[in-house]
């Protein structure tokens, strides 16, 4: 929702679950450090939205980058998808459903540190 309203592209769950299979994105969870340990997007590195540098993306600004918070409401991950954008990546988009949308569809999760 919020990523919409801000410009933002978004992707679904089952889409992101394609790509992501398919090693075409890199995935950033910007949830607490103990959602990320509960359940996160297989493969999904953990970002501070309010901290993380260029030196936490990758280096090729072409890179297709998801990121994702809890869910539609919140509003992290859209803050964290403009703030790489203003970096100068230009492939990023928000998984507006959030890791509870995810796991409303039952796709495969990671846990742990």
């Amino acid at each position: 929702m919020f990523a919409f309203l801000m410009g933002l592209d978004t992707i679904s769950p089952d889409r992101l679950h394609e790509l992501n299979r398919e090693h075409r994105v890199k995935v950033f969870d910007v949830n607490s450090r103990q959602s990320f340990t509960t359940a996160r997007v297989p493969g999904a590195l953990h970002l501070d939205p309010e901290r993380f540098t260029e030196g936490d993306l990758p280096a090729d600004r072409e890179a297709s980058l998801v990121f994702y918070c809890s869910n539609p409401l919140c509003r992290k991950a859209p803050n964290a998808a403009r703030r790489a954008k203003k970096m100068g990546f230009a492939q990023v988009k928000v998984m507006s459903a959030g890791i509870n949308g995810w796991l409303a569809r039952d796709l495969p999760t990671e846990f742990g540190g």
